[in-house]
């Protein structure tokens, strides 16, 4: 289906990434709905974008609920928001591990079951996912990062299945490691050597390709870490030792360390 003419939810708007995917999308000619939680960047991006803001926290299911209701219909939903989730399980409160679930996993899947519906009965729609390859290959110091990812790219490859023929697409889009704007780029971080990054504007790219093709999958990366999920999700005995071979153990440590602040 083409973005231009469509209207398209964006969560997560007011996050780096969030706010290139609201941008890209509204240059192609769609009217954007965007949401998040900070009131003043939410309404300055919809007025950026000439479009709708709808304020609300998505680890709040009455707050999923509202912003269904005063959306209403859309053509594309993109559900980009998500919390980083880094760091051992252990130093995790109950209360941070709630909300990791309900904003990276709980609440793409019951904006996608509210949302669906219309979009069915219009033979017309798509849903993105914005997973991670951390939902492809695990690593140390994110297993509840992990967690939502893996099982956000299994909602998404199955919900794609379940509406083959409906005239509604599914897509899951992957990014390895963004520079400019994001949770890596948040840690000042840098990834291990060897690996490149891709920009913001290369992740909502995708987002367009995944809309317009129809793509299942879209893995935002360089090649050689497109092999190295590859593998990886294969071979997670293999993925590990090379990992430790790579010091991405200590990468994950500092990231999820600098990221404690946001659960």
């Amino acid at each position: 289906m083409r973005v231009s003419g469509s209207t398209v939810l964006v969560t997560g708007a007011t996050g780096g990434i969030g706010r290139s995917i609201a941008r890209v999308l509204a240059g192609r000619g769609a009217e954007v709905v965007v949401t998040g939680r900070k009131v003043a960047e939410v309404e300055r991006l919809a007025r950026e974008v000439g479009g709708r803001a709808v304020v609300a926290d998505l680890a709040d299911a009455d707050d999923v609920g509202r912003l269904v209701a005063e959306v209403g219909a859309v053509d594309v939903l993109v559900a980009n928001a998500a919390l980083p989730a880094g760091g051992a399980l252990a130093d995790f409160t109950a209360e941070q591990v709630k909300r990791a679930l309900a904003v990276n996993l709980e609440a793409p899947v019951e904006l996608a079951r509210a949302l669906v519906p219309s979009m069915v009965a219009a033979r017309r729609g798509h849903v993105v996912l914005i997973g991670s390859l951390a939902g492809k290959v695990a690593s140390a110091h994110s297993s509840l990062y992990n967690a939502t990812k893996f099982g956000l790219r299994g909602f998404a490859l199955g919900l794609r299945e379940d509406l083959r023929g409906s005239g509604v697409g599914v897509s899951i889009v992957q990014p390895g490691f963004v520079r400019d704007a994001g949770m890596f780029a948040d840690t000042g971080a840098k990834p291990p050597a060897g690996l490149r990054t891709v920009s913001p504007e290369q992740v909502a790219a995708g987002v367009v390709r995944a809309i317009e093709e129809n793509r299942a999958e879209v893995n935002v990366a360089p090649a050689e870490l497109r092999v190295l999920s590859a593998v990886g999700g294969a071979f997670p005995a293999l993925s590990s030792g090379l990992q430790r071979r790579m010091s991405n153990d200590e990468l994950m440590r500092r990231m999820s360390a600098a990221n404690r602040g946001k659960r």
